[in-house]
């Protein structure tokens, strides 16, 4: 049986890339994201680049898809008994769905904060617990944060999503200390500028940015370790610097 990466936000993106690069290397997948019409897109697109893997269609990565809102408590909730339902072990989680609202503490609209800390921390938070007694149990696993730049530099248009993923980087070194003697390990990725749909219009060269693939390889070969090796923390930044 192939091993299981289960990734929110997948339909683009970093987590889009995240999905391929697993699937390209035997991994089956369970993901969600906000749209059905991006999932059966993804869904179809996936089932084809399977086929050019292996003639034998028992043999191919599988695909597991179901709409899901993970900001929002049902949704995540429904996902999670999605995810059991298939009764599978989960090698892999990667807690990539997240939203940026730019702006600044003072000025920023009512409901910024709690938008943000619903999708990037509350999330995250509810998902992992929901996933983490099987690989507790089994002593194995590996579960991977998208956090940020944000997450270690405060940046003047950041407002509340730096307040998110500060917070994000406080659960990710807690839960990191929780699960040292049960053999999960726990990753936080600190991107930088990635050349995804959050910088759509944006006037930059495409040089000024990382590519999505870029964070997908970093991931992949960090999962990758011996038993007794974790990367904790992953920064990455454009070659040129961050964009400020």
């Amino acid at each position: 049986m192939n091993p299981l990466i289960v990734v929110t936000g997948a339909t683009k993106g970093i987590g889009r890339a995240v999905v391929e690069t697993f699937m390209t290397g035997g991994y089956d997948a369970v993901v969600c994201a906000r749209s059905e019409e991006d999932l059966s897109r993804m869904s179809e697109e996936l089932t084809e680049l399977m086929e050019t893997l292996s003639d034998d269609p028992d043999e191919r990565p599988k695909l597991h898809t179901l709409q899901a809102d993970v900001s929002k408590r049902a949704d995540l909730d429904r996902f999670v008994h999605f995810v059991h339902s298939l009764e599978r072990p989960v090698d892999v989680l990667v807690n990539n769905a997240g939203v940026f609202l730019p702006g600044q503490i003072h000025n920023e609209a009512e409901g910024t904060l709690e938008t943000q800390m619903e999708t990037n921390l509350y999330s995250v938070y509810h998902l992992t617990r929901g996933l983490l007694s099987g690989m507790m149990e089994r002593q194995r696993g590996h579960i991977f944060m998208m956090g940020s730049t944000a997450s270690i530099t405060a940046y003047p248009n950041g407002g509340s999503y730096c307040i998110s993923k500060f917070a994000l980087m406080g659960l990710t070194k807690v839960l990191r200390e929780e699960l040292k003697p049960h053999g999960v390990k726990v990753t936080i990725l600190l991107p930088g500028a990635t050349l995804t749909n959050s910088w759509a219009g944006t006037n930059l060269p495409e040089s000024r940015f990382m590519e999505a693939e870029d964070v997908a390889s970093v991931i992949w070969s960090a999962c990758h370790l011996s038993a007794g090796a974790v990367v904790e923390e992953i920064l990455l930044r454009p070659q040129l610097g961050d964009i400020k």
